[in-house]
């Protein structure tokens, strides 16, 4: 096994752990609306130290995130969406993933790590793939909405799993910080689409 493959195979197994340790903690926090304030904005130090679970999750958050833009995106573009209030939340939910990105981008750099997207093609818990996309595409108007958030709100509830599982087993303060963060705001997302008529599937976090 060249030294490429291994380090995968390590990243796999910590995002596995990661997962797990998560699940196991459970979800505590309680948010009652999307604040657009509370996207993470800080600038990361010059230089960070990250553990294999630091590396693991935000080398999944980031096509995570990506993914849940793009479906934004289409969205956007759906007579579906055209709902003043639905639009709203959607929007603070893309001002926050961007920013996020670009906080996580600067993490990993000062880490010293390549980003390297270790899950393209996996069918991983929260990931809006490309299959996601092309089937929401593909389906009848009546349901792009339902279908749309249904995907979103699992999105958000697998990110609020792994920020838990990255604050229990995370080694860098700043990404474990950032984390924290993270999962308020997702909280707030999920609530805040949990008030939107018609929801259903992931209840809200609490």
């Amino acid at each position: 096994m060249n030294r490429r493959a291994g380090r995968v195979g390590r990243v796999v197994g910590v995002v596995g752990t990661l997962a797990a340790t998560a699940l196991a903690v459970g979800l505590t926090r309680d948010a009652d609306h999307v604040d657009r304030t509370a996207a993470p904005a800080s600038v990361a130090p010059a230089s960070v130290l990250l553990n294999g679970t630091d590396d693991a999750f935000i080398q999944l958050l980031l096509p995570m995130n990506d993914g849940a833009l793009a479906l934004l995106d289409d969205l956007d573009a759906r007579p579906s969406a055209g709902d003043p209030a639905l639009r709203a939340v959607l929007g603070d939910i893309r001002a926050a993933h961007r920013a996020e990105s670009v906080e996580l981008r600067r993490l990993l750099a000062a880490g010293n790590r390549p980003e390297q997207n270790i899950h393209a093609g996996h069918q991983m818990p929260g990931m809006v793939t490309d299959v996601a996309l092309a089937e929401l595409r593909a389906a009848p108007e009546a349901e792009v909405r339902s279908r749309a958030v249904g995907l979103l709100r699992a999105h958000l509830a697998q990110t609020v799993v792994l920020c838990r599982g990255e604050q229990t087993a995370g080694g860098s303060p700043e990404v474990k910080t950032l984390a924290g963060r993270i999962q308020e705001v997702r909280a707030a997302e999920l609530n805040a689409l949990a008030r939107q008529p018609g929801a259903t599937g992931t209840p809200p976090a609490n």
